[in-house]
Parts: C-alpha cells; sequence; structure tokens
C-alpha cells in the first residue's frame, strides 16, 4: 500500500456560494478543474495565447503559457445558464515544485429556498401512524413535487433576464433549457390592430410549458399603448416588457412580448397567417 500512495492525488473541493473561487496556476503546469456540469468557458481577450483552455465531460484543463495577472473567467452552464466565476492566476513554481491538485467545484447549500424552486413534497401524517399505514402507503405513487411559483410566471422571469439582465445575475433554475427556434417565424397574426413588426428571438421550456421572447417594433410615428388582449392566438400568459411604445425612430420605439403556451411552441398557437387576408367586409384582399 506504501508504494501506491505516490500515485494519489488528492482534489481540492471549491464550494460555489455567489463568491468568486480563486484557482491559481503555475505556468507550464497543466491543471484540471471539474464542474460535473455542461459548461461554457468565457475568458477575457487578454488571455488569448497566454491561456490554453480545453472542455470535455464536465472537466477544465487550463494551462498557463506564461505569467498571467489576476484575471477572471466565467463558467456558464448551458442548461441553467448559471455562471459561476472563477480568478486565475498563473506565477512561475518553484525548483521541484510539485504539480498542483486538480480541483472540484461543487454547488453550495442554499439557506433559503430561491425563486421557482421546487420544494420537497410534503409528508402524509399517516406516515407517524403505525407500521401498517407505511406499507400501505408505499404501494401510492409519491406526491408530486411542487413549485413555490408558477411555472409560467418563472420562465418568463428566467427569459426576461438572459435578455435584459447581464449573465453574471441570470438566476439558476432547476429544469428549464433552451429550445430551438425558427427566427423566420411569421408573425403577421399576432397583433393585426397595431402598426407592429414582430420578430422571434428565443424561446425556452418548463415542465410542458414554452415562453416565447418575440421583439416588437413600431412602424408608425404615433404613440402606441400595449393591450396583451389585443393578441392573437393560443396563449396561457402573455407579458409585455414596457406597457408602451414610441413612435418610430425614438429609443423607445421597440419592446420585447414574452408569450406563454402549453405542450407545444408559439408556431402551433398562432392563427394562420391567411386569416390576415380575409376583409371585415366579406372580401379578400389583394396582395
Amino acid at each position: 500500500m506504501a508504494s501506491l500512495t505516490g500515485y494519489a492525488q488528492a482534489v481540492e473541493i471549491l464550494r460555489w456560494e455567489r463568491i468568486p473561487l480563486a484557482v491559481p496556476l503555475i505556468v507550464g503546469q497543466e491543471r484540471i478543474v471539474f464542474v460535473d456540469q455542461n459548461v461554457r468557458v468565457g475568458l477575457p481577450r487578454t488571455l488569448v495565447g497566454k491561456l490554453r483552455v480545453q472542455s470535455t465531460g464536465g472537466a477544465i484543463y487550463l494551462l498557463a503559457n506564461e505569467l498571467i495577472e489576476p484575471s477572471r473567467l466565467q463558467l456558464q452552464n448551458m442548461t441553467s445558464g448559471e455562471i459561476m466565476l472563477v480568478d486565475i492566476a498563473a506565477t512561475v513554481g518553484k525548483e521541484n515544485q510539485a504539480a498542483l491538485e486538480p480541483v472540484k467545484i461543487v454547488a453550495g447549500e442554499q439557506q433559503s429556498s430561491r425563486y421557482g424552486q421546487v420544494g420537497a413534497p410534503q409528508k402524509s401524517k399517516q406516515n407517524h401512524v403505525s407500521g401498517e399505514s407505511l406499507v400501505q402507503e408505499s404501494s401510492e405513487d409519491p406526491p408530486v413535487a411542487r413549485s413555490e411559483t408558477p411555472v409560467p410566471v418563472v420562465i418568463t422571469r428566467y427569459a426576461a433576464q438572459m435578455l435584459y439582465a447581464p449573465l453574471r445575475t441570470v438566476e439558476p433554475v432547476a429544469g428549464i433549457s433552451q429550445v430551438n427556434l425558427n427566427r423566420r417565424l411569421d408573425l403577421t397574426t399576432l397583433i393585426p390592430s397595431l402598426p407592429v413588426e414582430a420578430s422571434a428571438l428565443g424561446a425556452w421550456r418548463m415542465d410542458g410549458y414554452w415562453v416565447t421572447a418575440v421583439k416588437l417594433r413600431n412602424t408608425s410615428a404615433q404613440h402606441l399603448t400595449l393591450d396583451p388582449r389585443e393578441l392573437m392566438g393560443d396563449f396561457v400568459a402573455a407579458t409585455f416588457q414596457h406597457p408602451y411604445l414610441g413612435g418610430k425612430g425614438n429609443a423607445s420605439d421597440t419592446t420585447t412580448a414574452y408569450l406563454v403556451t402549453r405542450g407545444h411552441g408559439l408556431a402551433e398557437s398562432l392563427l394562420p397567417s391567411k386569416v390576415g387576408q380575409i376583409d371585415p367586409k366579406g372580401g379578400r384582399r389583394e396582395e
């Protein structure tokens, strides 16, 4: 056993609790950072050529080619969007200095429930009555975990943060994921009563709900008040980033609408484009 101790290598555990984590480096020595998540590494342009970064299978390999002043890396979870901050600095190692041990980043304990977090199901009072009651309940389906906040509210808030807030401030939400979206989706029937140009920006889903962010731009010179009742389609909820649109050319002529659908994406909730060609008087418009 003593002969094997030389091959054992400790792993330094760092807990992410929204405080930047220090990961020192030695020039010419590769250091491994285990994250156990599918992450994307963001680094300043000043480190291009100085730091080699490779990421695969939840492990990040960092190799400093030269001295590096204290700098900050961003590790973004590709599923939840959460960003972890890692501070690095590369120095020249001493003669015969041992290689630095790998680092493993784990989630810190949360003292309070977070927005949209799924709470643990409550235990039935029958569990404390007798052993017979426990056997009877074990054959039934376990209680379904419920979210503290309605899902449409959670995903709308998340979408707004992803579009308007700095990435480092986006609160992670378990179970939410980004979905593919056809950005050329025909939205001419979305709000036909207003002179507004609509285009799709992005979409996310969670627990059977979809939220699609749609950019609205005023094409007229008049001030427009936005009313969700003027939206045409099958929506669970609709929210505007701003309650009005300024005239074309003003800084306020553009905003974002968040449209929540259930069981499918936005495309299946829109009215057919041919409906927009029907004249209210009974005729059909010429294109």
